[in-house]
Order: C-alpha cells, then structure tokens, then sequence
C-alpha cells in the first residue's frame, strides 16, 4: 500500500522508469498472476496493435489526425503535445523514449526534448523529412519494445481502477478472469493503449468516461472464464457508442464509430 501512495505521485514517466527498476526483464504477463505471454505471442499482440492502430504500416508510425492537436507516433500512436500545449488525453510518447533509453534503445537527441512540430501543417510538411524519417525507423525497430511498454502501463493501471470502481470486486473479478487466456490478456493490453485507463477526470463527456475501468464495469461478473474475450467485445462497444452519443458536436465522432467497433470485434479472435 505504502509503494502505491508513493506511485500515484510520480508521473508516467516516473512509474515507467520505477516498473522498471523491479522487473527483472521485459515483462511477460500482465497485472502478476495469470497467462505469461511467451515472446511470440508479445510479437503477436504488437503486430496486432500495429495493425489496428496504423494499418501495420511504417508510414503509420508517425500521424497527426484531423481534427487533433498532438502527434501519433508509433505502434500505440503515443501522443506528443507541441511545446506549451497539453488536453484531455494522457501524453505517453515522452514515457516511451524514457523506457526505450533505459532498455538501451539509441535515442536521438532531439526526441529526448519538446514536441518539434507546433501544428499539424507542419507535421505534414516534415514528413519526408530527416526528422521524420529517423522517427519511423526508431519505432519500425522497436515493436516488441512499444509492446512492452504498453504491458507495463497495463501493470500499473489495476490499482487506480480499483480505487475509482463502483464495485472494486467486479472489476478485479472481471479483470483476473480475462487474465486467464492469451486473448484476454489481449483485450487488456490493447484496450488501454486504445483508450486508456477510464480514471482520468479529464476523459470524460457528460460526467461519463469510456477507459478500461468502464469497459471492465460493464462486464456481467456471472460469465464463465472463456466468455470473458467476448464479453469484454461487447461492453467495449456500448462504452464507446456512449461516447459518441456523449461527445461534442463539434468533434463529429460518429465518423469513427464503425472503425473502433470493428476493433473490439477483434478481441473475440484468437491470439
């Protein structure tokens, strides 16, 4: 409990390095006990992620999207707010560069500092440039590497989702038992990096997040074990029409809604 208190104020840079410091290699499972992934199935689940974040290409490695204001980059499109910018979604490019240092990753010196593109035109006006380009051969390099670090935020999210829960046991009962199979411990992976945790205050719309703690929230704690992907599939994709109803006009989230659903759809697949 005491290393908990600690954890919850440091950043995601911080918890990152701190993860770091008490595994021993590259982490093979997810939230302690349950399924350890071997290495091909850690190659799995990235090229899977690659797919559904970038269409598994290298020119999907490095995107801005219309309508946002922070770069995508890598397998996980890991956000990178310009200089003196920040939003509502976590920024989780900079933690990457730190757990790729630290796993002996060359890192060039200019993605150790800020944001160098101020806007979306001029992210699109580099984009064959040296910057760009070194960019996409770091994180094309990198999967089992990006893959790992989205299982160590996966590591860490348990415990805040707990704390928020409406009933903490559901939500460990519905956690434990997608930790049981390969593709639960799929879900789990891909749904955060997709999302996020659902423990932010700032990821919300009308009072109402769409994270994993929602996701897990709306998993009936009746289902035996092997329903659980499933299940899962489902809850992912109430939480997320809910969003859409729930969001902004102006954000015009619809247009995203058949993409996302389809991803979930892919959580009933085998690994």
């Amino acid at each position: 409990m005491a290393t908990w208190h600690y954890l919850k104020h440091l950043s995601l840079t911080a918890v990152v390095l701190y993860s770091l410091s008490i595994c021993a290699a590259a982490p093979s499972s997810v939230g302690g006990s349950g399924v350890r992934l071997s290495a091909a199935q850690i190659d799995r689940v990235g090229q899977r992620i690659w797919q559904n974040e970038c269409s598994g290409t290298v020119a999907g490695l490095t995107s801005w999207n219309a309508g946002e204001a922070f770069a995508s980059l890598g397998i996980g499109h890991f956000i990178w707010y310009p200089k003196g910018q920040s939003g509502p979604f976590e920024e989780s490019f900079p933690p990457l560069v730190a757990y790729l240092g630290s796993n002996s990753v060359p890192i060039p010196a200019w993605m150790k500092g800020v944001c160098p593109w101020p806007t979306k035109a001029a992210f699109e006006a580099d984009r064959n440039g040296v910057r760009q380009k070194e960019l996409r051969v770091l994180l094309s390099q990198t999967v089992r590497q990006q893959t790992e670090f989205i299982m160590v935020r996966m590591e860490r999210a348990l415990p805040k989702m707990l704390a928020q829960a409406k009933s903490p046991s559901d939500v460990r009962s519905a956690f434990d038992a997608l930790k049981a199979s390969p593709e639960g411990v799929f879900c789990l992976i891909d749904y955060v990096n997709f999302k996020g945790e659902g423990t932010s205050a700032k990821e919300r719309y009308q009072g109402q997040g769409w994270g994993l703690l929602q996701v897990l929230e709306g998993i009936s704690p009746q289902k035996a074990v092997w329903h659980y992907p499933g299940e899962f599939a489902e809850s992912a994709k109430r939480v997320l029409s809910r969003r859409v109803a729930n969001a902004p006009p102006e954000r015009n989230e619809q247009r995203w809604l058949a993409g996302w659903q389809s991803r979930c759809d892919g959580y009933k697949k085998s690994l």
